[in-house]
């Protein structure tokens, strides 16, 4: 029978040896959650570079005060520690360079056409199968970051009993079965393209692979903020990975945060 153990040896033998040499990889059975683990451990002085991955999460969290379905043995949950020199907007575009390099990843472990939903999440036929968590603390630098938690959970395979019923038209896995060592290696990957983009992120080098990838690029879209939804066009990505629409009144705005989702037809 295959099975997909997630271990510290068992994803270092992929990184990297740049990577290898300088990341701290931690492995848990459980956590209520590895973004507040990870903050936790930053408050108290843990360096850059740290990777808390946890087998299962018992409190996962999603954006916007969601939480993040997080069965055992089915997925990837892991929190990066970072310490980066930027402003408190830039933390949007660590997240799509994130999203960039979780497609990657999919793509060297055989999965080629997955998609990212404007800001971060990636799809695969039509179903979601990553989510991806940005968190940053502020301090004395005042609107420099003293820490960001990147954290990303990937439902690599499906649970035993299915996804609970209000995510069964949402929520989709990778693979159908398990394969030997494959969350291993996509964790290795990611950090290895996630590390590239991480180090170039102001020059921006992942937006022209972001806007391919992005799949609300030309759709009909509800714009949903405070509680109310408006219509309008994804028109675009720009440069800071801020999405650009239209209205149906032909005013144009640049949504820097928010939710958005596809309009249906009725």
């Amino acid at each position: 029978m295959s099975i997909d153990i997630i271990y510290e040896n068992g994803i270092k033998i992929f990184l990297n040896e740049e990577i290898a040499n300088k990341i701290k990889i931690e492995v848990k059975e459980t956590v209520g959650s590895t973004n507040d683990e990870v903050k936790a451990s930053a408050i108290k002085g843990e360096r850059e570079d740290y990777l808390l991955v946890s087998r299962t999460q018992t409190k996962g969290k999603g954006r916007l005060g969601r939480s993040f379905f997080s069965p055992d043995g089915t997925g990837i949950y892991m929190s990066l520690l970072l310490r980066p020199e930027c402003k408190a907007a830039d933390t949007t575009i660590i997240t799509t360079a994130a999203a960039v390099a979780v497609c990657r990843a999919l793509e060297k472990i055989g999965i080629s056409d997955s998609k990212i939903k404007w800001v971060n999440d990636i799809f695969l036929d039509g179903k979601k199968v990553c989510g991806i968590l940005t968190e940053a603390g502020f301090g004395a630098k005042g609107d420099v970051p003293d820490y960001v938690v990147l954290g990303v959970g990937v439902n690599m395979y499906a649970p035993k009993n299915d996804f609970p019923q209000e995510l069964k038209d949402i929520a989709g896995a990778v693979f159908t079965e398990k394969k030997e060592g494959v969350c291993n290696r996509f964790i290795a990957e990611f950090l290895n393209d996630f590390y590239e983009l991480y180090k170039k992120l102001s020059e921006r080098t992942h937006i022209a692979s972001y806007r391919e990838k992005c799949f609300v690029i030309g759709k009909e879209i509800n714009v949903i903020s405070g509680g109310n939804i408006t219509r309008a066009t994804a028109v675009d990505i720009d440069n800071n990975c801020n999405l650009l629409v239209e209205y149906p009144d032909g005013t144009k705005a640049s949504l820097g945060t928010g939710e958005i989702s596809i309009r249906t037809l009725e």
